[in-house]
């Protein structure tokens, strides 16, 4: 059974890790995806190969989602394409850690930027096909450092706390539409990201969770899964903590 047939599903930052495993898992369901990037052309290429290996249909557009008009016109590209969007996953995210003292105003703006106002951006823009259809899903990716914060990380831990508040707003005002509004927190999630961090401090991360191991990206794919498709039609304003039971 495909949860997502003819559905179309954007993703921003969908070209690695967790962006990558849900659209992965969406294309598999039957969905139309429409992926972002920001660098590399021939990457994003190789990505829709993949991705309609097995007689699905991706198709990535280079665009900044930061960017607000980038965004309108990653939408209005998208509908044009596809028809519609049933679904937008708030995926695009950097991190710049170092401890508030010598943190600079860049690094937090482009945090800020990134993480925060992309999904702003975004949601605002796919407003009017959602309106149009009655019905729309959207998906932010918070983090358990939006919950407990994290030394190191002010920057990060405000932008993925926002997105909880504006999850929660989002779904306030859009419920009566039949659009809803959730957010999912990942706890420590094991990508590529993580291969570079020290194995030791990774065995200690691992032994403070109660499940004793690191999430999957396909971990958080399965979660998406669950608030895109119609298994989930009476939740919003939710916030889905994939985490292995981590103290909160």
């Amino acid at each position: 059974m495909k949860l997502l047939e003819n559905k179309v599903v954007i993703i921003t930052g969908a070209s690695r890790g967790i962006g990558k495993s849900i659209a992965e898992e969406c294309v598999r369901h039957g969905a139309k995806v429409a992926f972002t990037y920001i660098s590399s052309d021939e990457k994003a290429r190789a990505l829709e190969l993949e991705l309609s290996s097995s007689g699905g249909v991706a198709k990535g557009f280079k665009s900044d989602a930061s960017k607000f008009d980038q965004a309108q016109e990653l939408v209005d590209k998208v509908v044009e394409e596809f028809g519609t969007v049933d679904v937008l996953v708030n995926n695009a995210g950097i991190t710049r850690d170092t401890l508030l003292m010598r943190m600079t105003e860049e690094q937090w703006d482009e945090v800020i930027s990134t993480n925060l106002k992309s999904a702003f951006n975004l949601t605002k823009a796919v407003l009017r096909p959602m309106l149009k259809a009655k019905s729309g899903s959207i998906i932010n990716m918070s983090s358990v450092v939006g919950e407990r914060g994290n030394a190191g990380q002010a920057n990060y831990a405000a932008s993925k706390a926002g997105l909880i508040g504006f999850t929660k707003s989002v779904a306030l005002e859009l419920g009566s539409r039949n659009i809803r509004c959730n957010a999912i927190a990942p706890g420590f999630i094991e990508t590529e990201m993580t291969e570079a961090i020290d194995p030791k401090a990774v065995e200690e991360w691992r032994s403070s969770i109660p499940m004793k191991r690191g999430g999957t990206p396909n971990d958080i794919a399965q979660a998406t899964l669950f608030l895109a498709c119609d298994m989930s039609t009476y939740i919003t304003g939710q916030t889905l903590h994939v985490n292995g039971g981590m103290y909160m």
